[in-house]
């Protein structure tokens, strides 16, 4: 039977969204451990399931894909000591990766969700990449706007210019997706199905379907530095 989801795991992220102290935080750490424990294991098997058709999971373990549940806040306005879910990142390189991957965000209050494509590139790469969608903008918009896929996800999502990015005419064909800054997939996952028993599934099919994306977002990233 394929790994699961535990009610507690959810349960323990709901409540840290509430109590996100230090204090209620140390007095729960066998909660987390445990939950986090439940999250790993799922990342595991769903590893395992991803290589049949995502090479980039050969060899990751959930461990080293989970984010840090402590927040940074040495220059934010916003001083909780902890995140409010568990997040991990699957892509070549790691969590840490500049590349397109698949990320899956496990919170309570049915706000988990599954995401894929690439988040901030840096500039030489965000400028290859919107030099593939400038020469093959059909190929592009055969995944993005394909009924199965929007669907599941919507449109594409991502932080946008303002403005025509340096070096196009806002009369390009390809400008409303030469706009974005990051191109992103993401599948809510409301709280009765990540604690079904077919979990596992849904996740992996919703990542097969942003395959395609990433595949696409890759191929110019190849050649940046060759």
């Amino acid at each position: 039977m394929a790994a699961t989801i535990d009610k507690s795991t959810l349960a323990f992220l709901a409540d840290l969204a509430t109590h996100n102290t230090r204090e209620w935080f140390g007095e729960h750490k066998k909660r987390y451990d445990a939950a986090r424990k439940n999250y790993i294991t799922f990342l595991d098997e769903l590893l395992q399931e991803m290589q049949h058709f995502e090479p980039a999971a050969r060899g990751q373990q959930g461990k080293d894909l989970v984010f840090r549940i402590y927040r940074d806040v040495r220059f934010s306005n916003d001083k909780r000591p902890y995140k409010d879910h568990f997040g991990a990142y699957v892509a070549e390189g790691g969590r840490k990766s500049i590349l397109p991957g698949y990320y899956l965000h496990l919170a309570g209050g049915n706000n988990s969700f599954l995401a894929g494509g690439l988040w901030f590139p840096p500039a030489e790469q965000l400028k290859a990449v919107r030099q593939e969608l400038d020469y093959n903008l059909d190929a592009f918009t055969s995944i993005v706007e394909a009924a199965d896929f929007k669907k599941r996800f919507g449109a594409i999502q991502g932080e946008q210019l303002k403005t025509t990015p340096k070096g196009y005419d806002k009369e390009n064909p390809a400008i409303h997706y030469l706009r974005f800054k990051s191109w992103n997939a993401v599948m809510p996952l409301p709280d009765k199905v990540v604690l079904g028993d077919d979990f596992m599934q849904a996740v992996l099919d919703g990542f097969r379907a942003i395959q395609p994306l990433n595949e696409f977002l890759l191929a110019p990233l190849r050649e940046v530095g060759n």
